[in-house]
């Protein structure tokens, strides 16, 4: 009997049956929604269907389009916790723990960010980007000098990682090598042409080395290149402090603030651009409280 159904298209399928391929069909559906929701920009959308996706079918790759959405939206620690299912599934999957330290570092937990790269160290201990996020979470933590160490293996891994160079010239300077900084900006220089993190970082060489003249030259154009570049401004405006021009970094401090509003919190409740009689005071403390080098 149940041949002759089945031969003449008379056969039913059970309710499980059509469950599941409801199911499969809606799981489709919402998966793929979701991914050209997420390529067009519409990541909260994206979120949703891969929700609900997920209450169909566990499914890595979902799972990764979802955390993705995530960290577009800013929802970070949602983003993490995917990303740790994946890592779970998927054990020997570096690059999983790689973007783990990224959301990490993302979310400010640096000593996540550590524990995620000392795993993916152990799968390849030779991927110089590892050590270079390694290094970000040793500088979030005050450990400036295993930092160094990771960022100078980076580099001996990938000769030409300008990243590496980078975060290390700051770090050396922070640390008072300012020898050590400079030639990490000479390469940078000689290799990288009009880079405002660069010259940001050679001002500051610069200035630390007592060549005030050129310092103020490429602060200059820094703000040429960007006349929105806060940093410059702020790092302009100390050094014609202390180079005894107050009206100038007085100038500067007003334009930081037109930038950045926020910059005066802390120093003196509120500011106002039409003058206080403590303005000098004021742009002194507030150049005390942004110079991490402690130049100026």
């Amino acid at each position: 009997m149940g041949f002759f159904k089945s031969l003449f298209g008379g056969a039913t399928e059970s309710p499980e049956e059509k469950k599941r391929e409801e199911e499969s069909k809606n799981f489709d559906v919402l998966k793929y929604d979701g991914v050209r929701a997420l390529n067009q920009g519409q990541a909260a959308y994206a979120v949703r269907c891969f929700e609900h996706a997920l209450e169909l079918r566990d499914d890595l790759e979902t799972r990764d389009y979802l955390s993705t959405a995530y960290v577009r939206i800013g929802d970070l620690l949602p983003a993490y916790e995917q990303l740790q299912k994946l890592a779970e599934a998927q054990p020997d999957n570096q690059q999983i723990l790689m973007r783990m330290a990224e959301v990490a570092y993302m979310m400010e937990d640096y000593g996540a960010l550590s524990a995620a790269c000392e795993k993916a160290l152990l799968l390849d201990n030779e991927n110089p980007v590892v050590h270079y996020l390694y290094a970000r979470g040793c500088a979030g933590q005050g450990d400036d000098v295993n930092a160094i160490a990771m960022l100078t293996k980076a580099i001996t891994l990938k000769e030409d990682y300008a990243d590496a160079y980078l975060m290390r010239g700051e770090t050396l300077l922070k640390m008072g090598d300012v020898a050590g900084a400079d030639e990490d900006v000479k390469w940078l220089v000689e290799h990288i042409s009009d880079n405002e993190d660069i010259l940001l970082l050679k001002a500051r060489v610069e200035e630390a080395k007592g060549e005030a003249d050129n310092a103020l030259l490429i602060y200059n154009k820094v703000i040429e290149l960007n006349p929105f570049n806060v940093a410059a401004f702020r790092g302009r405006g100390a050094l014609k402090l202390a180079m005894g021009d107050k009206k100038g970094a007085e100038e500067d401090m007003h334009t930081v603030l037109e930038l950045n509003p926020h910059e005066m919190d802390g120093v003196n409740g509120e500011y106002t651009a039409e003058g206080t009689e403590d303005i000098a005071q004021k742009v002194q403390q507030a150049y005390r409280n942004n110079n991490p080098f402690g130049l100026g």
